[in-house]
């Protein structure tokens, strides 16, 4: 795509803005993470004159504590994302409130998994921050791809990770013995479902002005999202516990499945030899 095509497509997609924005608000749910935190549960660190985390603390199967530590470190690393966004939608236009909005979303995500894990004594503490400053340093994708994104490939890697955040922790919700942690992950994936809609109806918004450059990119999507978990570096020797139903075939076969149900890519015709051919590979792949 060129520069002209991508302001084409920006002044496209800004007439869809107010009603997408208004789309979403109305479907997001309201809720604030100090609720489902058991503060009762939680004492003093060394530091201040309690006692620091042991392997003992934690009554979490190791399983479900990577799982978790994969999910909260990307939450954590929003940042990248937003850099993303505001690359094509800067936060200081109109776009604000779908870049300001979806930030402030996956923001408590990460407040709330990461006050739940040091109050519970879930994970040791000094481990999680030391993983904190090294992904969130590492970043997203920091390569030249990336900073070039069009707008629809930027729509469409949202959109694919937001479905496998979804199904990530909805799954992982299924599995967690502690009500209060079910309750934060039912949350986010209810939260990262709204968002995974809403990225996707700006996409529809696209398809309608350039359907072969945006059928492209989200097959082009698929190929750039990488398993929940995947891209953390420090936990390349853990990640393996993870549960594959989390991050697996199915979680990806989903993603597809909503994308192609939300574009209505199997009834989309007329597409150049190299858009057929990608809408054919993301047929493929909802079918699993």
């Amino acid at each position: 795509m060129t520069d002209n095509a991508d302001d084409d497509l920006i002044l496209v997609l800004e007439k869809a803005l107010p009603e997408l924005t208004e789309e979403h608000e109305r479907a997001a749910i309201t809720w604030n993470p100090h609720d489902l935190v058991p503060w009762d549960e939680g004492r003093n660190y060394a530091f201040l004159g309690g006692t620091d985390w042991e392997e003992s603390d934690s009554t979490v199967p190791e399983a479900i504590g990577v799982a978790v530590l994969a999910l909260v470190l990307t939450k954590d690393n929003l940042p990248s994302f937003h850099r993303i966004l505001g690359v094509n939608f800067p936060p200081f236009s109109e776009w604000r409130a779908l870049v300001g909005r979806w930030t402030a979303e996956d923001n408590r995500h990460s407040i709330a998994l990461r006050d739940h894990l040091i109050v519970t004594r879930a994970v040791d503490p000094e481990w999680l921050e030391r993983l904190r400053l090294s992904h969130v340093t590492h970043g997203y994708e920091q390569n030249e791809k990336s900073r070039s994104m069009s707008p629809a490939a930027c729509l469409a890697v949202m959109a694919v990770h937001e479905n496998l955040s979804t199904w990530f922790a909805s799954r992982l919700a299924d599995d967690v013995e502690s009500e209060s942690l079910t309750g934060i992950l039912r949350n986010v994936a209810t939260d990262d479902a709204v968002q995974a809609s809403t990225f996707t109806n700006f996409l529809n918004a696209a398809l309608t002005a350039q359907p072969d450059a945006t059928v492209v990119a989200v097959e082009e999507a698929f190929e750039l999202n990488r398993p929940i978990g995947s891209d953390i570096a420090d936990l390349a020797d853990k990640i393996h516990l993870v549960p594959e139903s989390y991050t697996g075939a199915e979680a990806f076969r989903r993603a597809a499945a909503a994308l192609v149900d939300g574009l209505g890519l199997r009834t989309l015709d007329g597409l150049g030899e190299d858009a057929e051919a990608a809408r054919q590979k993301i047929l493929a792949r909802a079918e699993g």
